[in-house]
């Protein structure tokens, strides 16, 4: 790893170099570290023909090479608005014979050259060229160009290095795993092949909850020896994504001042994720969440959002921030605003400011962890949220670092009909008592809407869900006492009652009597979806619909689509089941009297619960109370 700032002795043994004075920002790469990632995410070959490795580049004869890529390029942006850093040195080890140019953009995406150096028969010559960061405030990034002419060149190494710290703060990763052994293993083998991550880690914490464990792996042991003695493997019951990354930052906390990398166990791990989030929270002009992004597993050169926040008014989370990139191609072309292609790749060269960064990959300095104390005991959904928004009441800001990222499993191959919408609903409303005005109207508004359409659809275990969720709400704090344990396996209970929720194999659809069922796919979505709701709810209270028996895809399940059957084979949107829903009038109206009861006492009591919810945070995220939680250790 090229040189960094010292750091004390970490709990591993291993003692930082003595720093030079300068710190890797991040690495230049050319491959990703599986085959499913695309090269063009690294580096294009613009004209003529290049070979390229992870580390190691050869520019053919008369050709180019951009690193102007969604890992190949440097946010100056980020780096002037939130650091201290004042330029940025790239360095290159270089043999042959090329130019290469250092590139900026601006908040436009309109280009200039900020130096440039034609090398002549090099070999294994070192270049440096050097920007300042003081043309960046409201966008822009740096990258490399290289032409070549009669002869060729061959890059060993690139790195973007900056200023160091005195002192160089290591990170320690925290998986929190469940039942995913085969993902987490294929994480830390990604992490113990990269030196150069390594190199700034202090501990690699696995917190196994499930059944399956990664322990058992038969490669498990290589793993410990190639992680250098940085492996922390810990057993515990299932306490949720909560308790799980929540067990990790207690543990960092408790025995050293690293700071912590959360990460889901469901991830295409980019080692190199790690030595630019740690690199960035090393420069922060004051401590700094660092989150990375999240790219589409089956998708690969999909980018899910340039930042995100949540919005409380609809109990949504994972909004995208305005002018950031939307579940964009980064290979594509950009459009405008009118849709129109500007030429332009979709880069997102506009600084844009995120509220919080999911926990996919998010950096929480040590400092902060000491501070704010541990997350909520939510089990899972909402609790990356509510510490993001709890960071940033002290005064703490997230950024998500363009460029630091990972592949993640997508969200939309997921079936929203999952047990797990309890936890979604039921800790919104928590999380927005906390950090948002919470008009019980409002609440009560959104709760009703999201009944009406799952009842509209017959998916009635979903309508059942919800309610729980919002009984559970009302309980108050106490709903929170044993960490999620309770309420994971009730939910679940619960939802075994109603056939809705059945995931069954295709193949089987002539035992349930339906050896032929018509595809009806759906025609254009309602102009004004609250009169249509309106409309069907009469239309269907007098026992009409358009459809006997049908099968309706994933994309055109939409409950003003489905309501029209009465009895309707909808595709699971992870494409390898179907669920069954049929009208069932007196469920319908059992559940939706339920709602409507509900729906009062939100009204009623909301303002009391709030009160309760935000009394009683500092104590559920004490470490008292997690170390409760947590059991003999």
């Amino acid at each position: 790893m090229p040189q960094r700032a010292a750091s004390a002795t970490t709990r591993s043994g291993q003692e930082a170099p003595e720093s030079p004075g300068r710190l890797v920002a991040q690495r230049g790469l050319f491959r990703g570290p599986d085959p499913v990632c695309p090269d063009s995410l690294y580096a294009t070959v613009v004209a003529g023909a290049a070979d390229r490795e992870r580390d190691r580049l050869i520019v053919r004869p008369y050709s180019e090479v951009s690193t102007d890529t969604y890992f190949g390029r440097f946010p100056a942006s980020y780096w002037q608005r939130w650091t201290v850093v004042g330029e940025v040195t790239v360095e290159l080890v270089l043999t042959g014979t090329a130019r290469v140019s250092l590139v900026a953009s601006d908040e436009e995406g309109g280009t200039r050259v900020v130096a440039a150096r034609d090398i002549g028969d090099a070999a294994g010559e070192t270049v440096r060229l050097t920007a300042k960061l003081d043309k960046f405030l409201d966008g822009g990034f740096l990258w490399l160009d290289v032409t070549t002419e009669a002869g060729e060149l061959l890059v060993e190494r690139l790195d973007w290095t900056v200023e160091a710290p005195e002192r160089f703060v290591p990170t320690s990763v925290v998986i929190c795993t469940f039942n995913r052994a085969d993902d987490c293993v294929r994480t830390l083998g990604s992490l113990a092949a990269d030196n150069g991550a390594l190199s700034v880690l202090d501990a690699v914490y696995v917190v196994d909850q499930g059944t399956d464990t990664v322990e058992s792996r038969t490669n498990f042991p290589d793993l410990e020896k190639g992680l250098g003695g940085r492996l922390r493997y810990l057993r515990q019951p299932n306490l949720g994504g909560a308790g799980g990354f929540g067990r990790g930052m207690y543990e960092v906390v408790r025995s050293g001042e690293s700071n912590v990398l959360l990460m889901d166990d469901d991830v295409l791990c980019e080692p190199e994720i790690a030595v630019r989030l740690s690199a960035f929270a090393n420069r922060t002009s004051r401590p700094t969440l660092v989150g990375g992004q999240m790219l589409r597993l089956l998708h690969p050169t999909k980018l899910v959002a340039g930042a995100e926040y949540a919005d409380f008014n609809q109990l949504i989370p994972g909004k995208v921030v305005a002018n950031a990139l939307d579940d964009v191609d980064l290979l594509d072309e950009a459009l405008d605003e009118d849709g129109e292609p500007t030429g332009l790749p979709n880069r997102g060269d506009r600084r844009v400011d995120a509220d919080y960064n999911a926990w996919w990959s998010c950096l929480i300095p040590n400092t902060i962890i000491r501070e704010l104390g541990l997350p909520i005991p939510l089990f899972f959904q909402w609790d990356d949220v509510e510490y993001g928004y709890r960071a940033r009441t002290r005064g703490y800001a997230t950024v998500t670092l363009p460029g630091a990222g990972l592949w993640h499993a997508d969200f939309d191959w997921k079936d929203g009909d999952q047990w797990g919408q309890y936890f979604a609903l039921r800790n919104a409303m928590i999380v927005a008592t906390l950090y948002s005005p919470f008009p019980p109207k409002q609440v009560a508004r959104v709760f009703t809407s999201r009944v009406a359409r799952a009842l509209l659809a017959m998916q009635y275990g979903l309508a059942a869900t919800l309610i729980k969720a919002a009984e559970d709400f009302l309980v108050g704090p106490d709903v929170l006492a044993d960490g999620g344990q309770a309420a994971a396996a009730g939910i679940r209970a619960i939802r075994a009652q109603y056939p809705d929720t059945v995931a069954h194999p295709v193949g089987s659809l002539p035992e349930l009597g339906l050896e032929y069922v018509p595809m009806v796919q759906a025609d254009i979505a309602p102009k004004n979806p609250r009169v249509a709701l309106a409309k069907q709810l009469v239309r269907l209270a007098r026992g009409r619909t358009n459809f006997g028996v049908g099968a309706v895809p994933a994309r055109d399940s939409a409950w003003w689509h489905v309501s029209r059957f009465d009895r309707v084979v909808v595709t699971d949107a992870a494409q390898d089941s179907v669920r069954i829903r049929e009208r069932d009038k007196d469920t319908a109206i059992e559940l939706g009297k339920r709602a409507v009861v509900l729906a009062r006492r939100l009204l009623a009591d909301s303002a009391r619960v709030a009160a309760d919810y935000r009394a009683a945070i500092p104590a559920a995220t004490s470490t008292e109370n997690w170390e409760r939680l947590y059991g003999p250790r």
